[in-house]
């Protein structure tokens, strides 16, 4: 596929994640940091992101799981997985944090719960919407770097 297929191609699909509320402007504030010296730096900030973001809902489960739920931690765990998401505009994922959050602030623990499995549920839709983008930028990534070769 020729680059400005490609091109066409992730613009269609960054537009339909705008569209779907799957992610927020903060998304194309990272893609324009983009440059000749660094193309593909969107896909690692999600690499980065993922790999964090995955992390920081197992220890979620974790403090769930224990008795007394140490609110603390999870607090602090919610807080950095909202942030993480905030700055990379996984606008749905940050709203199911601060639902999660605000019912541990009421000691709801029953609805933190369920709060956390529509977390668990958002991070993986995101997940699977995201990547066709990312699989675009990286054919995109290697057809520049084979005609630069």
């Amino acid at each position: 596929m020729d680059r400005s297929s490609l091109h066409q191609q992730i613009s269609t699909l960054r537009q339909s994640l705008l569209d779907e509320g799957i992610l927020d402007q903060r998304f194309t504030q990272l893609e324009n940091l983009e440059t000749k010296d660094n193309p593909d730096f969107v896909e690692d900030i999600f690499d980065l992101y993922f790999r964090d973001s995955t992390r920081y809902i197992a220890s979620i489960e974790q403090s769930l799981q224990q008795t007394p739920v140490d609110s603390f931690k999870l607090d602090k765990t919610l807080y950095r997985l909202k942030g993480s998401s905030a700055s990379v505009g996984a606008i749905k994922i940050k709203r199911e944090v601060n639902q999660m959050r605000a019912y541990c602030e009421e000691g709801n623990l029953d609805r933190a719960k369920e709060s956390f499995e529509l977390l668990k549920l958002e991070h993986s839709t995101f997940r699977d919407k995201l990547e066709p983008y990312l699989e675009v930028c990286s054919s995109l990534f290697l057809n520049m770097h084979a005609r630069n070769v």
